[in-house]
């Protein structure tokens, strides 16, 4: 399929791009950053510039796409004035995916976030009802990053009802790859005290990609949410023992579990309804310190 990437020079885009080519697909790259203007380099895909706030860039660049997946955005909440995180995030959903519908897109997957409940940047601090958290949790934001979040999902509802598109929004945990396992787990795993607003979850970007490769050839109709994240917890701690350890009765444990060592997002809807079957852990990367192995390479070595 003819497939655009927003957000393709960042970390999640990138891994995408190369899933889908590698899956076969016709890929258009977006982003902000300027193209180079040299030869491509072989089997690179088409790129072209574009802010996606801007409508006309939207329209320009969605143009003869068949499916499009949407992972621009400004990723977090913390470095950036809030009005500019919101306005980049939402209006970049909204008119990414107003092209969609008026070329007559079939499919659009949303990049999503596991912040869209609400304990992750929050003014007022707040703890999950239960874990692992699944798609039934209340929605609870108060940032601007996981509001937008929460309404870029409500634009994927509206948008059945007014179109034929269908939508699949995907919220990944913790987005980790060779070259950051060791800064953002590394810690996590010499010091089991570190806690985490996820409960020690974390996504590897290939497996992130694969999801969204699944994604984007799914035949599922109407706008389903799925979390994205690996089966296993940071260090390979026993995630029962462990939330009571640092929570106590705060926070109520779904049981049964569907493994000890889980972590702390449920990914059971993803694996039945996407297919999806992560296969890469922290393990692959990091030692029992929490240091980087030798030789493990990738597309952000």
């Amino acid at each position: 399929m003819r497939v655009l990437v927003t957000g393709a020079r960042g970390k999640v885009g990138r891994a995408t791009v190369a899933a889908l080519q590698e899956a076969g697909h016709d890929v258009r790259a977006t982003d902000l950053a300027p193209p180079v203007f040299e030869r491509p380099a072989e089997g690179e895909a088409d790129y072209f510039q574009a802010d996606l706030t801007d409508a006309g860039d939207a329209f320009a660049v969605v143009r003869g796409a068949e499916v499009v997946v949407h992972a621009a955005a400004i990723p977090e909440p913390t470095r950036n004035p809030p009005h500019v995180v919101f306005h980049n995030n939402l209006m970049s959903t909204f008119n990414t995916l107003e092209a969609a519908i008026r070329f007559g897109a079939t499919r659009f997957v949303n990049l999503s976030s596991e912040t869209v409940p609400g304990f992750f940047f929050p003014e007022r601090p707040v703890l999950p009802e239960y874990v692992p958290v699944d798609e039934e949790h209340p929605i609870r934001p108060q940032d601007p990053y996981a509001t937008a979040k929460h309404f870029g999902e409500q634009l994927m509802d509206a948008a059945l009802r007014r179109s034929d598109i269908r939508c699949i929004s995907i919220r990944p945990s913790w987005v980790q790859h060779e070259g950051n396992y060791e800064r953002n787990l590394g810690p996590m795993i010499r010091d089991h005290s570190e806690t985490s607003p996820g409960f020690w979850s974390y996504i590897d970007v290939y497996d992130l990609a694969d999801a969204i490769v699944l994604a984007t050839e799914s035949g599922l109709p109407g706008h389903e949410v799925f979390y994205i994240a690996s089966p296993d917890n940071v260090g390979g701690r026993p995630f029962e023992q462990a939330v009571r350890e640092h929570y106590g009765d705060k926070v109520e444990i779904k049981t049964p579990l569907s493994r000890e060592d889980a972590g702390g997002i449920s990914i059971e809807k993803a694996r039945r309804m996407l297919g999806y079957d992560p296969k890469r852990s922290w393990g692959d990367y990091l030692d029992e310190g929490g240091r980087l192995k030798p030789g493990v390479t990738g597309l952000f070595s």
